[in-house]
């Protein structure tokens, strides 16, 4: 249409003929009608001849009796001497036999839309294209550190499950899903962690879990689930840490890692979204407490609450558990665990319709009913605990269930 090495600018030209036109007859008349009109220097004719005016382009259509179209003309002559062509190019008052009308729409800046899209391939360049340059001092030590950790990571048991190097003398353990998982908490320094691969636990990862204290860290999908259903069946479990909904443990970073071990919780808080009524439980499937560590656990429930840091406010999920449990309150949470609105437990449904989205989860002392359930669930959740549930006829997958406990 154009040539880009020597256009300036475009004419856009529109035409409209009172009867049935073809592109001969408009490129004809635009030649006789410009003739001798401009003198000599703007001549259409050779002007075309040296190439400061293209090819004229003409697309054309007719319908009931009527000819509409668009004309382009390329040209590299300065700005007031393509106006003076353009305005020329309207003096057309017929094509053929038809009377004509002929409009300049607009003169195009060729340069100016290559600029235009320099600009916009520039950005997309700068956004996309680059590799980071920047340097991460933390970064490249752990890059560094990794390969060791990895090297570390090995099998134990008959079932050759894997585990982190601290396994077998460390008091505690993290119980992983899989490999990877294993393999992400070392890079983070975490050398305790044995994984279950699949359903299907190991006679390994009971083992332990009898011996030391067990946390469950599971990815935070369907999956994830099913194989914490099935932990909780077969294995002495003490505490539970959930990961975020949808977010895989091999993929989380320090930061989350750290900040989902520490928000774990109780299984006690758990066991019930997980067993209809844990009351009829097999023995043998439930946690047995010796009496030294039930002693202790009296002792614990019933000393003075007190404050968790300098600042005296809960840190963990549990510590506003404990904090609400017994006082008629609920209290909605951030994602950090920070008290978005503390009220009265009776006035939550009030409290529902003033909330925004910084809420991640509510811990209530009352019972939760379907229809309050429904409604957290609908403003976006992530977990609820409470004294108990009563009628629970469907249970959406996006919450999480915690029961107190008494």
């Amino acid at each position: 249409m154009y040539s880009p090495d020597t256009t300036k600018y475009l004419i856009h030209i529109s035409l409209a003929a009172e009867g049935v036109v073809e592109k001969p007859d408009v490129v004809g008349a635009i030649f006789g009608q410009t003739e001798g009109l401009l003198g000599e220097d703007l001549d259409l004719r050779d002007l075309q001849r040296t190439g400061r005016v293209g090819r004229i382009d003409v697309q054309i259509a007719s319908k009931k009796g009527e000819t509409k179209g668009e004309i382009l003309i390329s040209t590299s002559l300065d700005r007031a001497e393509t106006a003076v062509l353009a305005a020329s190019l309207e003096t057309i008052d017929r094509v053929g036999p038809c009377v004509a009308h002929v409009t300049v729409e607009t003169v195009e800046d060729i340069r100016v839309s290559k600029r235009k899209k320099i600009v916009e391939r520039a950005k997309e360049l700068l956004l996309e294209r680059f590799e980071e340059g920047t340097i991460d001092s933390d970064e490249l030590l752990d890059d560094v550190r990794q390969t060791m950790r990895i090297e570390k990571i090995g099998s134990i048991g008959e079932d050759k499950v894997p585990a982190g190097p601290n396994v077998l003398e460390s008091d505690a353990i993290i119980v992983v899903e899989g490999r990877a998982d294993v393999l992400n908490l070392l890079r983070y320094g975490i050398k305790n962690a044995v994984a279950v691969e699949g359903t299907n636990i190991p006679k390994t990862v009971v083992e332990l879990c009898e011996k030391k204290t067990a946390t469950a860290f599971f990815d935070g999908d369907r999956g994830g689930e099913l194989i914490l259903r099935e932990l909780l069946q077969v294995a002495d479990i003490d505490s539970v840490a959930f990961s975020p909904r949808g977010k895989s443990v091999e993929d989380m970073t320090r930061k989350e890692v750290i900040k989902t071990l520490r928000n774990k919780v109780p299984v006690e808080y758990i066991r019930d979204q997980y067993f209809e009524d844990s009351a009829e439980m097999p023995a043998d499937l439930r946690i047995v407490r010796g009496p030294e560590e039930s002693d202790k656990q009296h002792r614990a429930e019933k000393a003075p609450r007190k404050a968790r840091d300098s600042s005296g406010g809960p840190q963990t999920l549990r510590d506003h558990i404990e904090d609400v449990k017994g006082r008629s309150l609920a209290r909605f949470l951030s994602e950090d665990l920070s008290v978005v609105r503390e009220t009265r437990s009776d006035e939550v449904e009030k409290a529902i319709d003033t909330m925004d989205s910084s809420v991640s989860g509510l811990v209530v002392d009352r019972p939760v009913d379907q229809k309050l359930l429904d409604r957290l669930v609908w403003k976006g959740l992530s977990y609820v605990a409470a004294r108990d549930f009563k009628g629970i006829i469907k249970r959406p997958l996006s919450i999480r269930l915690m029961k107190m406990g008494s």
